[in-house]
């Protein structure tokens, strides 16, 4: 872990970690009081504190889909990084597949994430959870 890292860079190692399914790699950017916040219309969202909340949002998250991020753009505005991208996968619970447009909000003071924001097209993401096996695509 490099504490001198850029903003950018921090963030892209965090999705590197996701990429891997290292929880623990993640964590070890997260501030003591960090907070994950989503759409509480999503069954994993709402706002989580904390690195129990990281653990809690993910378990929420990987429960109900199987999903990835690209990043399209990622890029540096103060102490925030932000990322637009698509995230894409199956639901768990139906085998809908989705494409969906997302934007995350990424907050970095003193090397450590304080706050992150995920923005996804909840309307799309909400068909997919409710189809029967389908590809939705926004």
């Amino acid at each position: 872990m490099n504490r001198s890292s850029t903003p950018v860079d921090i963030v892209q190692t965090i999705y590197d970690g996701f990429s891997r399914n290292d929880l623990k790699g993640v964590l070890v950017w997260c501030s003591p009081d960090v907070v994950v916040i989503q759409d509480p219309a999503l069954p994993w969202g709402g706002t989580f504190v904390g690195p129990s909340g990281v653990v809690d949002f993910v378990t929420k998250l990987i429960t109900a889909t199987e999903s990835t991020i690209e990043a399209e753009q990622l890029f540096q505005a103060g102490d925030r990084v932000v990322q637009y991208g698509r995230t894409s996968g199956t639901v768990r619970a139906n085998g809908a597949s989705f494409d969906i447009s997302e934007c995350h909000l990424w907050t970095i003071r003193d090397g450590l994430v304080h706050q992150a924001e995920f923005f996804i097209d909840t309307p799309a993401m909400l068909f997919a959870l409710s189809q029967e096996s389908t590809t939705c695509a926004q």
